[in-house]
């Protein structure tokens, strides 16, 4: 099966990325979330993804159905976390173990370097093995664990948060 990386859309691929994010909600702790989100959530997703500047990477395969996705967006709000950015990817159920996370990864970190970004974070859920096998594969350190700071599925989770230091700006600067 042939794959082409997009960058997604509102209009084109809400649904597929809705639809893999409420099967991640209710089937794992990839998302801390409880309930499934509306279809209305999406716009406001979206919005903030453009608004930002960030963006909605996608892999597709040859009949156009979205197989994986991936965005990075703003750390902490303050000005001086202007270089570093927190990202998430997730693939549809039925095409995980493929190599699917890492090339929308990869695309995710030529992203972050083109828009002169210095520091990628990627908090993953503590029990995802697969996940941060994949972060330490691509260079990501392990820089921090936050226990037992969700609870899903009737237990702790503890929270585990892995960084990519980039070469990039060249000449970063103070202000907004």
């Amino acid at each position: 099966m042939a794959e082409i990386i997009v960058q997604c859309s509102l209009e084109r691929h809400a649904g597929a990325i809705l639809d893999i994010f409420n099967e991640a909600i209710v089937s794992s702790t990839a998302l801390y979330d409880y309930k499934p989100r509306p279809p209305a959530s999406m716009a406001g997703w979206f919005g903030a993804k453009t608004a930002g500047g960030f963006p909605v990477v996608g892999v597709e395969g040859s009949a156009g159905t979205l197989l994986a996705v991936g965005s990075y967006g703003a750390f902490r709000a303050w000005p001086a976390y202007k270089y570093t950015v927190e990202h998430s990817v997730y693939v549809h159920k039925d095409h995980r173990g493929r190599g699917l996370g890492r090339v929308v990864m990869e695309q995710l970190i030529a992203a972050a370097r083109r828009h002169d970004l210095h520091a990628m974070m990627g908090g993953i859920d503590a029990a995802n093995k697969g996940s941060i096998a994949l972060h330490e594969r691509l260079g990501f350190k392990h820089v921090g664990t936050l226990p037992q700071v969700g609870f899903k599925f009737g237990r702790w989770l503890d929270l585990v948060f892995y960084q990519l230091l980039l070469d990039t700006p060249a000449h970063p600067v103070e202000g907004d």
